[in-house]
């Protein structure tokens, strides 16, 4: 699929800047949620540029430079833990997204999103897998992945028995195991399965 057809036909349109939103974090049992927006000049095509987990680290951090010194616009949105837990990761991903929004400068014509519908005075569409299928929803997700896991990784320093800078807060065998050796850190989401039973079983 031509990942630029969307918003090059919704350019045809009249719409100018389109915007493209996605978040990362919304699976693993520990860490914050974060998520972007991109707004791509019209024309431009990157070499390389997918969904960000089609791709392996270091292209996505080839990419988050080359998309963060070409893009018209780029902002983000970290969701702390507390506010996961608070009003569940679905809601928080929505919030996030419609933040990066409303911190853009450049005036929005058009937002894509991936897989969600948002409340906003514009127009917009959700698209399932859209970061498989437009350029900016594709651009943002590599933007939300690598923000998110470069605050990861500095996690790890203050919380190092617990590996996040290998597994970023997602539940795997090792993580489940220091989960269980160590206990839950503030880092872990209360409302998330693992770290609940944790406390149902204490």
């Amino acid at each position: 699929m031509d990942l630029y057809r969307i918003e090059n036909d919704l350019r045809d349109r009249g719409f100018k800047n389109v915007l493209g939103t996605d978040e990362a974090g919304r699976g693993p049992m520990a860490g914050p949620l974060v998520a972007a927006a991109v707004i791509l000049p019209p024309g431009l095509v990157i070499p390389g540029l997918n969904d960000s987990k089609k791709l392996s680290p270091k292209k996505r951090e080839e990419l988050y430079d080359l998309i963060a010194s070409v893009a018209v616009e780029v902002q983000t949105e970290v969701i702390p833990v507390e506010e996961i837990d608070r009003i569940n990761v679905l809601e928080a991903s929505k919030k996030a997204m419609r933040a990066c929004i409303e911190k853009m400068r450049t005036p929005v014509d058009y937002v894509l999103a991936d897989a969600v519908e948002l409340e906003l005075d514009l127009p917009m569409l959700g698209i399932i897998k859209g970061d498989a299928k437009a350029a900016a929803i594709a651009a943002a997700s590599i933007i939300a992945k690598v923000t998110r896991d470069r605050l990861m990784v500095s996690y790890d320093e203050i919380y190092p028995e617990f590996g996040f800078k290998k597994h970023k807060g997602y539940v795997t065998k090792h993580h489940l195991e220091m989960l269980a050796k160590h206990g839950p850190c503030p880092l872990h989401r209360r409302s998330f399965a693992p770290v609940r039973l944790y406390f149902e079983n204490d």
